[in-house]
């Protein structure tokens, strides 16, 4: 039988890298990704081999290619990212 209890909640205090993604070039062959972003000031990138398998974004929302303090680089849809963090 199931719990019905609801889970307990947490709140983000972490800080990141982030870049909103303007396009995006999935290398099937690695799992890797070329990645523009959506500010100019910063150039097209490409992500470790691997990378592309956490992607899950599309055309509707490319989100954010994310980096935490350990280096683990990740990606997250746009609405979820711009709620829980703030430019510093």
């Amino acid at each position: 039988m199931l719990n019905c209890q609801e889970m307990p909640r947490y709140q983000c205090h972490k800080k990141v890298w982030a870049l909103k993604i303007a396009s995006i070039e999935i290398d099937p062959a690695t799992g890797g990704a070329w990645i523009v972003p959506e500010d100019s000031y910063y150039a097209r990138f490409k992500t470790h081999d691997g990378w592309a398998i956490r992607y899950k974004g599309g055309d509707d929302d490319l989100g954010y290619y994310v980096v935490y303090d350990d280096g683990y680089a990740s990606w997250s849809p746009s609405k979820a990212f711009e709620d829980g963090y703030t430019r510093l």
